[in-house]
């Protein structure tokens, strides 16, 4: 990605997907030209928790909400310390944001930030455009960028697939960090950061839990050096298929049959570990309005999602493992895709949508209090 700093309103934008359809607008945020997988995010709000979340690394969000940035940008909500998607797509940018806690305007943390946009366009027309042909590889060119259709094309198709990509160490924590319990510690928890978005640790800490924030690389003997009463495994971006070292690990753990609990990535992680495929989903799930089942309990949930990959475990039976008896504890009502396994003879289970939700909704929240359980069960 290269850029510039941010241009003036009327400074000219095309978008480019690679099969071939354009998009012409006006430059956002920054000037220059950027590169990624094309996905729409269904939310109406909490563009800033998305544009922070490490799941979206590589990948250029378009907004279907028409009227972004209406609130502005300020210091308390990212969910990590910088802007993780590689360009932004709006269709009607907010001329001046009003919100008593915005600090700055959306364009100026874009632009300030490097990440190049583009508003103006027919973002409607897009969506439906990936939810026929799927995501794909898409490139936003501005300012001086702008060429030959035919050049910016090529440009386009030279850029690496999101199917094989091996993304989470990219996006991880370097070095182990811990967030202490809020109130009295009850336990102590190995978070294994391969994307991790910081209201997870924060949400445990509300529940007395001390969080090691491990980086992608940790070992099982990294894990086991903090002396953990359960072991979790974040969200992160990439093609699951290529998390072999994640995966090892975790199936270290799942044979010392330690509490475990996996979001989002982490749910493809406990898939594979289980012997389960993964595979990638036609245009992903984005957004804070999907419809989930909770099979264990019939309750439906509005969740947040962000996933582009989904695990192929059947819906229709319990299945057998190395590590015993599984079954798929959450579905997605729009697709059947599943969002969720637990483990019947171990205490493990994962969800592949986001209990944590900063901006919301918070029907999943319950979660955290489903692995402090199994920690409880454990000890007694």
């Amino acid at each position: 990605m290269t850029t510039s700093t941010r241009g003036a309103v009327k400074t000219p934008a095309v978008l480019v997907l690679e099969d071939g359809r354009i998009f012409r607008g006006r430059a956002y945020g920054a000037v220059g030209e950027t590169f990624g997988e094309a996905v729409f995010s269904t939310g109406m709000t909490g563009y800033q928790e998305t544009l922070t979340d490490p799941s979206y690394h590589r990948q250029v969000v378009v907004m279907t909400a028409p009227h972004v940035g209406n609130t502005g940008v300020n210091d308390e909500d990212p969910e990590s310390g910088r802007i993780w998607v590689s360009g932004y797509v709006v269709r009607d940018p907010a001329r001046k944001p009003s919100n008593w806690r915005s600090q700055r305007s959306l364009d100026e943390e874009l632009a300030a930030q490097g990440v190049v946009g583009i508003s103006g366009i027919d973002t409607r027309a897009l969506t439906r455009h990936l939810r026929e042909r799927g995501a794909m590889r898409v490139g936003i060119f501005s300012g001086t960028s702008v060429a030959a259709d035919a050049a910016l094309l090529a440009k386009v198709q030279e850029q690496p697939q999101m199917k094989g990509a091996n993304l989470s160490a990219e996006v991880a924590t370097k070095e182990t960090y811990v967030v202490p319990a809020i109130g009295e510690k009850r336990f102590t928890v190995a978070a294994v950061d391969l994307g991790i978005k910081g209201m997870t640790p924060h949400r445990m800490a509300e529940r007395g839990i001390e969080v090691h924030v491990l980086p992608a690389t940790a070992t099982a003997e990294e894990i086991y050096a903090v002396e953990p009463d359960g072991v979790f495994f974040s969200n992160g971006p990439g093609d699951p298929a290529t998390a072999d070292h994640p995966v090892s690990v975790m199936q270290a753990v799942l044979e010392r049959k330690t509490p475990l609990f996996g979001i989002c990535f982490g749910n493809q992680i406990l898939g594979r570990a289980l012997g389960f495929g993964t595979y990638k989903l036609k245009y992903g799930h984005r957004g804070i309005n999907q419809p989930v089942q909770d099979r264990t309990t019939g309750k439906v949930e509005v969740t947040a999602h962000n996933h582009g990959f989904a695990v192929d475990a059947p819906l229709d039976r319990v299945s057998d493992t190395p590590y015993g008896r599984a079954e798929v504890s959450h579905v997605c009502l729009n697709d059947d895709v599943v969002e969720g396994l637990q483990l019947l003879d171990q205490p493990a289970f994962s969800v592949q949508y986001h209990p944590e939700a900063a901006a919301g909704p918070h029907d999943a929240a319950y979660l955290f209090d489903r692995f402090v359980s199994l920690m409880e069960a454990e000890r007694a």
